[in-house]
């Protein structure tokens, strides 16, 4: 048996981040991961395998796309998937290895296999308990289920399926115009799939702004991805080769169905807690299956904390990040913070869509005054330069202070430009701030330096 002073279960990005953080404050450390591989479902089966497969897609759009209008004459490159999918485990097994790498310099025992608490200031690791002063329930999420529908990971697939299927699909059908369904529909759209998006509601990517669904909707259309809104998927009934998805309209109740050589169930997260556990040792939940936690991520049991996509708010690994980093800062009697009202949200499809804090929506509820800055990438010469004009930047500010409240961009690096916005707000910085700042030219920043003078007398090239 071990003693430690912090023992965190999961080494995804919260957990491990958590784990580093605690060790750079000199508290002895150890991480449970039953997994061959740190990194959790980030680095494994998700965010990263996902950037290297879109990135792969993106560059054969271009070849196919623009490379001629560019003076690139020859033939456009064949897809070879098994050389594809090796590239995106190169980059898992460099990203995993580096983790491994941290683990050793920071002198982080990784105590391998499944854990479980048999009561507070133990975990259970196969047949061995470790003691610990703290513990941090780092466990991440799984994808959600859907009545009717049963996956198989080879015709009926999660977004782990999808990152590792034997051929390129000729029909894809996406349950889903969240992220996850967005991102890898993408993917196969480029490689040639004929795709169609399923969704329940009547816009895609819930919770952005609206101005942002209708156009990155469109874009998408343009991209060759098919969308069926409002659409409630009754059941996917799996043939030997293919699937046939029955769904139905909510507003006419008629049914419908369409076939598909692969379904990719794509309807969110939920938290992973099984076989911690925790109800025996009376750690209180939320109604949606989250662990409940005070201000300083403590659990209802003293001495069990829970970070990441465990507990409320947004399902992001720098959120978890974030709030392991916070943690560790609180068990080592220092203050942690995380500010909720600054965390980014960004999908990477091309163009990018990236958004912070408050919507014009949740402005309008909360009856707060608000004024609206926003720049076309038109107007923009380095986006116009590389095929990239689409899109926009918005920029929400206090109609009285100027204040900035919120940002949406849709368009080149969007997931890069709306860090200076978040460092902005971190700032407590106005419309007017951003406005005033030099910004290189040409770069694709000068459109949020616009968006941000349009907050007042005006944007120069609009």
């Amino acid at each position: 048996m071990a003693n430690y002073d912090v023992i965190i279960i999961g080494a995804g990005p919260g957990g491990y981040v958590a784990a580093i953080r605690c060790a750079q404050l000199g508290l002895k450390t150890a991480v449970v991961e039953g997994r061959n591989t740190l990194g959790g479902t980030c680095l494994n089966v998700g965010c990263i395998p996902s950037k290297a497969l879109l990135h792969a897609s993106h560059m054969l759009h271009e070849a196919e796309h623009n490379f001629a209008a560019m003076g690139l004459k020859g033939k456009s490159p064949s897809v070879d998937w098994k050389q594809m999918l090796a590239y995106k485990d190169d980059v898992i097994a460099q990203n995993t290895k580096g983790i491994e790498f941290l683990f050793k310099k920071n002198k982080i025992d990784w105590l391998k296999g499944w854990g479980s608490i048999p009561e507070a200031g133990r975990v259970k690791v196969g047949e061995e308990i470790h003691e610990a002063r703290n513990i941090i329930v780092a466990s991440g999420s799984v994808p959600s289920s859907l009545p009717g529908v049963e996956v198989d990971e080879k015709i009926v697939v999660t977004s782990t399926g999808a990152l590792e299927l034997g051929k390129i699909p000729k029909s894809l059908v996406v349950i889903g115009a969240g992220v996850i369904g967005l991102e890898m529909g993408s993917v196969y759209a480029r490689l040639g799939a004929q795709v169609t998006v399923v969704e329940y509601l009547d816009a895609i990517t819930p919770g952005m702004d609206a101005e942002v669904q209708k156009t990155f909707q469109r874009m998408l259309k343009k991209q060759g991805l098919n969308f069926v809104m409002g659409a409630a998927v009754q059941s996917v009934e799996t043939l030997k080769t293919k699937a046939k998805v029955t769904y139905k309209l909510r507003k006419t109740e008629k049914e419908e169905t369409i076939d598909a050589d692969i379904v990719l169930l794509a309807t969110g997260r939920k938290p992973y807690t099984d076989g911690l556990g925790l109800a025996d040792l009376g750690v209180e939940m939320t109604d949606r299956g989250q662990i409940k936690t005070d201000d300083h991520w403590q659990t209802s049991v003293k001495g069990i904390y829970a970070i990441g996509d465990a507990i409320a708010g947004p399902m992001l690994a720098h959120k978890a990040e974030d709030e392991g980093m916070a943690c560790a800062e609180v068990l080592a009697g220092k203050h942690g913070h995380v500010n909720y009202g600054v965390i980014p949200g960004v999908i990477y499809t091309h163009p990018e869509v990236a958004n912070v804090g408050e919507t014009e929506q949740t402005l309008k509820e909360a009856g707060r005054a608000y004024k609206v800055g926003k720049f076309s990438f038109m107007g923009n010469g380095r986006a116009k330069a590389v095929f990239a004009g689409d899109g926009f930047v918005k920029i929400l500010a206090d109609k009285e202070t100027d204040r900035i409240l919120g940002a949406h961009i849709i368009g080149p690096g969007a997931g890069d430009l709306i860090h200076e916005v978040c460092v902005a707000m971190e700032f407590g910085a106005s419309a007017q701030d951003l406005a005033l700042t030099c910004h290189a030219h040409p770069t694709y920043s000068e459109a949020v330096r616009e968006a941000a003078l349009a907050c007042g007398d005006g944007a120069i090239h609009a």
